[in-house]
């Protein structure tokens, strides 16, 4: 990977198939992590899912209220190819990500291997949110020094 300047800012991506939960929670956690810490000049966060769903599953949506995120105005929406290519870092749910990490790409790809909330008890959601949470900032106590 290259070195990211100011007008260069590390990207990550969190790509589901339907980004509906688990990349929405994410992509949550990342932009509170992003605001916390003072990066919002040197990270860019994307999310979308390589088939999206119509709505955020409404699971997701209690879980995160649960914690004081709002995703009831979110919608997921596609990733493109050209958005994973240009990202540092693409982190993947668990679920099949065929064609999302292109061939000769520079970034790293990492699966978290998260099971699906969808149809999921409250009290899943919830453990799943909290992994997420925890992994979001794990990942972002690895790529704070590289900025």
């Amino acid at each position: 990977m290259t070195e990211n300047t100011e007008s260069d800012p590390l990207r990550i991506a969190f790509v589901c198939v339907q980004n509906a939960g688990r990349s929405q929670m994410a992509y949550a956690f990342a932009q509170r992590e992003v605001e916390q810490r003072g990066l919002k000049d040197a990270i860019e966060l994307i999310t979308g899912g390589t088939r999206p769903a119509d709505h955020v599953h409404d699971q997701v949506v209690r879980a995160m209220h649960a914690v004081g995120i709002d995703l009831s105005g979110r919608t997921p929406r596609e990733i493109t190819f050209e958005e994973t290519q240009e990202s540092d870092y693409v982190i993947t749910m668990g679920c099949s990500t065929d064609g999302v990490c292109p061939a000769g790409w520079a970034g790293e790809n990492r699966d978290w291997n998260l099971d699906d909330p969808d149809g999921k008890s409250a009290a899943e959601v919830g453990r799943i949110r909290d992994e997420i949470e925890r992994r979001v900032t794990d990942l972002f106590d690895g790529v704070e020094p590289q900025i």
